[in-house]
């Protein structure tokens, strides 16, 4: 390796310390592309790769729509109506209660494919329930965390759009490719965690009495309830059995807004101008937020190629299958343990080194799958992810006893997927 190849390394071991130490992610993965492209005096190719990924348009079309009906779902409640009928049937399960609220989480961050954003909706009403049944406030977390990686199978979720537009498919194809996988990974933590918890007596824990909604008046409807899955809904039932309303991802979302919007108002009155303003507010923050990481991982992918360091990666890779799959998989899941994020290293890693698949005998879809896959999973146990502080504060638990339950079913299924499923 060139002296230019060993910094690119020594800046990546900064990057990956910056991420761990919990400094601002765009700004890491910029300033760290930058300094690689500038080094290699080829500033531009930084700035290109920044203009590039801004008007990425089948992205930013989904992630921002997505964001969007995700803040009116909130604006209107109709997420907190969707978790109340879906907790009512499982109240006084007992110990059964972790695996069905692992899986309802499951379910509706397919709807809320925003980890902390689903875990404050669904952990305000299952934890209680969990906690007044005996179950110990770490495992009540816990089931919550573990039903985290529901949004695998979200259009809205930016990874799956990422990696579709690279493999040259639909997002709803790429989906369907790793379905099987993300809901055997589901049923790993489904059925690992109610094993933890019973092994670590986990619902032998003191009843406690608390309110499952603070006393604000809110009152569930039943429609409202349904308005969460309409663009999941159109998006199948196109895809899968009625061609003629096949449409994209960003149609959906604004379709499934509208008919929220005149449920809101049949039923609440909702204020259109608000309803507006929460939608583009919520299209804004995706951007921000998720957009953001996508382009700055990519300043940074592109000071690594600036480099060389990619096309050395790439000549090992060619050499060895088992090294791809296991850097794949191992890479993202380590760093979205460390880091508590599953996306600055997955983005980084699929818009780096998943385009050379074919080079090393994989494919693009399975490879860029696999990533954000066990990047989520690692992610999942960590204790210092977004979402796991969200759940554990609502349980009032420590959120490393929380990680401690979730760690060795998120560790089952990474290697499951590095062994089978490339």
């Amino acid at each position: 390796m060139s002296l230019l190849e060993w910094l690119a390394v020594a800046v990546t071991i900064l990057t990956v310390y910056a991420l761990i130490k919990r400094l601002e992610t765009r700004l890491v993965l910029f300033t760290a592309g930058f300094v690689l492209c500038l080094v290699s005096m080829d500033p531009l190719s930084a700035l290109d790769s920044f203009a590039k990924s801004m008007t990425n348009n089948s992205l930013v079309m989904a992630i921002c729509s997505s964001m969007g009906f995700a803040f009116i779902a909130n604006y209107t409640q109709c997420d907190r109506s969707l978790v109340h009928y879906l907790a009512a049937p499982i109240r006084g399960l007992g110990v059964f209660l972790i695996p069905i609220c692992t899986a309802v989480t499951f379910f509706i961050n397919i709807a809320i494919p925003s980890a902390a954003g689903c875990a404050a909706a669904v952990g305000s009403t299952l934890i209680p329930v969990m906690l007044r049944a005996g179950i110990k406030p770490a495992a009540a977390a816990a089931a919550v965390m573990g039903g985290t990686i529901g949004s695998y199978l979200s259009p809205g979720t930016s990874h799956n759009p990422f990696v579709a537009e690279m493999a040259g498919i639909d997002v709803m194809e790429f989906i369907g490719y790793h379905a099987v996988w993300s809901l055997l990974c589901g049923a790993i933590l489904v059925v690992g965690l109610l094993i933890v918890c019973i092994f670590l007596g986990d619902d032998k824990g003191e009843k406690v009495d608390v309110e499952a909604q603070a006393n604000d008046g809110f009152k569930p409807n039943p429609l409202k309830a349904i308005m969460p899955l309409v663009p999941i809904t159109i998006l199948v039932v196109g895809n899968v059995w009625i061609p003629a309303i096949k449409m994209g991802v960003a149609q959906a979302m604004v379709l499934g807004a509208v008919v929220t919007l005149l449920v809101g108002y049949a039923f609440d009155r909702t204020n259109p101008q608000e309803f507006s303003k929460q939608f583009f507010n919520g299209m804004g923050k995706g951007y921000a937020d998720v957009m953001g990481i996508i382009i700055a991982a990519g300043v940074f992918a592109a000071g690594l190629r600036a480099t060389g360091l990619i096309d050395t990666f790439v000549d090992v890779l060619k050499h060895s299958n088992d090294i791809a799959r296991w850097g794949g998989s191992l890479g993202p899941w380590i760093m979205g343990t460390i880091t508590g994020s599953g996306d600055a290293a997955t983005m980084a890693f699929n818009e780096a080194v998943t385009p050379h698949a074919p080079e090393f005998g994989m494919e693009i879809k399975s490879l860029g799958a696999l990533a954000f896959l066990t990047g989520a999973l690692g992610r999942t146990m960590s204790p210092i992810a977004g979402a796991m502080v969200v759940v554990s504060g609502i349980a009032m638990a420590n959120p490393m006893d929380v990680a401690k339950r979730t760690a060795l079913p998120c560790t089952i299924a990474v290697f499951m997927l590095a062994l089978f499923m490339v």
